[in-house]
Formats: structure tokens, sequence, C-alpha cells
């Protein structure tokens, strides 16, 4: 199995900074995704989303699709790339001072 930190910090890097965090004895972390010092994206992730890496990878669409829909990205354009390929890319995020945070995602 691929490392689920690896795959978190492959979608994520380099437009976000990403902070990982043991959250409680469960095994469950905290994941949360700033930019220019502003969170953009906070997920709890259990320990069983973090182990199996289909559950993990729906996870990083699902919160990939939250920051681009916050960001002004076409529901529809995003959704028929997430399902046409395995490519875990976000698209840009916007430019400083344009994006608004996106808490519990």
């Amino acid at each position: 199995m691929d490392n689920p930190f690896q795959l978190i910090t492959d979608a994520f890097a380099p437009d976000y900074q990403i902070n990982l965090s043991i959250q409680g004895l469960d095994g469950s972390i905290m994941l949360t995704l700033s930019n220019s010092g502003h969170i953009v994206a906070k997920r709890m992730i259990s320990a069983e989303q973090r182990n199996d890496p289909q559950r993990l990878k729906r996870l990083v669409q699902s919160i990939q699709f939250g920051i681009a829909i916050e960001q002004g990205h076409s529901a529809m354009a995003i959704l028929e790339a997430m399902t046409s390929s395995d490519n875990l890319s976000l698209p840009p995020p916007r430019a400083k001072g344009r994006h608004r945070p996106v808490l519990g995602l």
C-alpha cells in the first residue's frame, strides 16, 4: 500500500501548506490546508479512511472539489475531470487576496 501521507502531500503541494496532526487515540488525524496564512480546508481523517487507498482517494477528491467550488470553478467541469481520470490535481488556487476560507469541507 502507498504511504497515505505521501498521497495527501502529492495531491495538495505545492499550492497549499499541509499540516497533519494526530487527533486521538483512535488514529484519526486532522488535515489542515492553508494558503498565504489563511485556512483553506480542514478535514478530520479517520484511521479507516487513511488506511484504505480508495477511501483516501475519494476523500482527497472531495476536498479538492470543495476547494475548487469555493474558488468559483464550474462544478460540472470539475466532476467531469474527476470521473474521467485518476488525476488528483487541483485547479490552480486563486490569486492572493481573492480566496475565501473554507472550513470543515
